[in-house]
């Protein structure tokens, strides 16, 4: 894995896939640690992932923004608590200009297939221009949020107004007078309803499972906070910490027992009760399942938006899309000039559908034929220096991912390094490693809320196993995770 200046324009020693949190710190920290000789490629015209892609009014981090940054570049400039998008694309592209990595990428250049070549020991990554590069080593840095996922509802093929999807937000399109349909109520639904409800004649939202919301406790930084922040040495950092203990705090019951998340509980209850003073509104909104089984939401106007004459909460199940309407399973008709689906991503489909063909042909479907797991999230059995960041089980219901993004560059920086020190070509982990770490993982979430808590989520897969979230608090994982063990890899010279 050499340490070569130059860009070598076939035969890059790495190529990163995806220009987001991910793959940006991917390549800060490969050029700061000597690694120079790598490509980013970007699917995008701009750098920023999920945080380029998602447009949509209202649309903001849910975890506080001096958590929601990288450790190495603190931004005491945040102008809110919780940053909204386009101050978090801000950041991105200056840490990106900052250390220089903007030359490395590649824009408007999609991934097509990867596939290992055993003979040479490189990667053939094929673009979708029909170019191949031929790296030593991938790092897939596309993250789980990229691909909309949309309902499968019947006649959903037939409506004859305007649709799209939260992600791909229609700016064009004017909602002011229009009779307006949401599906969905998870994250981005919750902060895009309130600003369309400003707009529309009229707003259905049409709600499967009420979610746990708490309040949300944004605000602005004020002036002196922020020139604190940036002249004072260590107080960006320490608030930093304490954000991320109080974050961790809420672990407790997630991973260990549901009847410590109480006052996370009461919270909620107490929230909604302020908010909504309409008893049979309120039940609506109520959810039957544990919180933090489903993705704890942050809002303080959507239940508010939710009162508005305008609006309407709808529970019962959707049977059929028409031409100009939608109607329930109980027969009422809703007629609609516009449907904004707020239905989420295909998390783990993202990983799983990638074209990735290994050692002797191994395709990663196969690999993957019984659920998608790696291991440390990061490495497959079969795969030489095939890196994946927030891969499998590497996702957070209670803090800030970028954390684990920055452990798991770590570890990937680990493998390099161990491979420089013994001078092999590439490594991959021990079949034996993988099912000790998948098999004791899924022990602990099994008894997690997430499996015990009576919902159904996008944490889980078709066969309900958690193939999305770490089952304990963020420091177990840095600790296991940061330094490769070079036992438990099979290293091929």
């Amino acid at each position: 894995m050499g340490r070569d200046n130059g860009m070598r324009e076939r035969n890059p020693s790495i190529v990163i896939v995806g220009a987001g949190f991910a793959g940006l710190g991917m390549a800060i920290q490969l050029k700061r640690h000597g690694f120079h000789d790598f490509v980013v490629l970007e699917k995008s015209r701009a750098l920023g992932g999920t945080w380029h892609d998602n447009t949509y009014p209202g649309c903001a981090c849910d975890v506080p923004s001096h958590m929601y940054s990288f450790s190495f570049e603190l931004n005491p400039g945040w102008s809110r608590m919780f940053a909204p998008q386009p101050e978090i694309r801000a950041y991105l592209e200056r840490t990106a200009d900052k250390y220089d990595v903007r030359r490395h990428i590649r824009f408007g250049v999609a991934v097509e297939a990867m596939e290992y070549d055993e003979a040479a020991r490189r990667w053939n990554v094929t673009t979708a221009d029909g170019a191949v590069l031929r790296p030593r080593a991938v790092v897939s840095a596309i993250g789980a949020l990229h691909i909309p996922k949309y309902p499968d509802l019947p006649g959903i093929d037939k409506f004859q107004g305007t649709a799209f999807h939260s992600a791909e937000w229609d700016h064009s399109h004017d909602l002011r007078g229009e009779r307006v349909a949401v599906i969905g109520t998870g994250a981005s639904a919750i902060q895009f309803v309130p600003r369309v409800a400003e707009k529309a004649a009229r707003l259905v939202v049409f709600q499967r499972t009420p979610p746990w919301i708490q309040p949300k406790p944004d605000f602005t930084i004020p002036a002196p906070v922020r020139a604190l922040f940036k002249t004072v040495p260590g107080a960006a950092r320490a608030f930093r910490y304490a954000i991320y203990w109080a974050l961790e705090a809420r672990a407790l019951g997630f991973t260990v027992h549901p009847r410590l998340s109480g006052p996370q509980e009461r919270l909620a209850r107490r929230h909604l009760r302020r908010q909504i003073p309409d008893p049979e509104l309120r039940a609506k909104l109520t959810p039957d399942y544990t919180i933090g089984c489903k993705r704890v939401l942050l809002a303080n106007d959507y239940y508010p938006a939710l009162m508005r004459p305008n609006v309407e909460l709808e529970t019962a199940g959707i049977a059929e899309v028409r031409e100009h309407s939608i109607v329930t399973a109980d027969g009422r008709e809703h007629e609609v000039d516009t449907i904004i689906y707020g239905t989420g991503f295909k998390v783990t489909d993202a990983l799983a559908e990638q074209r990735v063909v290994g050692r002797g042909g191994l395709k990663i479907q196969e690999a993957w034929a019984n659920g998608i797991e790696a291991y440390r999230g990061t490495t497959i059995p079969g795969f030489p220096n095939f890196f994946f960041l927030l891969g499998p089980n590497t996702g957070l219901g209670h803090n800030s991912v970028v954390f684990m993004i920055e452990v798991q560059i770590q570890h990937v920086l680990s493998c390099l390094r161990l491979l420089q020190r013994l001078g092999a070509d590439a490594l991959e982990p021990r079949p034996g490693a993988l099912r000790r770490y998948n098999d004791r993982m899924q022990r602990r979430l099994r008894r997690a809320v997430w499996s015990e808590g009576g919902c159904q989520s996008w944490y889980l897969d078709e066969n309900g196993v958690n193939r999305t979230l770490w089952p304990g608090h963020t420091f177990e994982f840095w600790a296991q995770t940061r330094r490769a063990k070079p036992e438990d890899y099979l290293i091929i010279r």
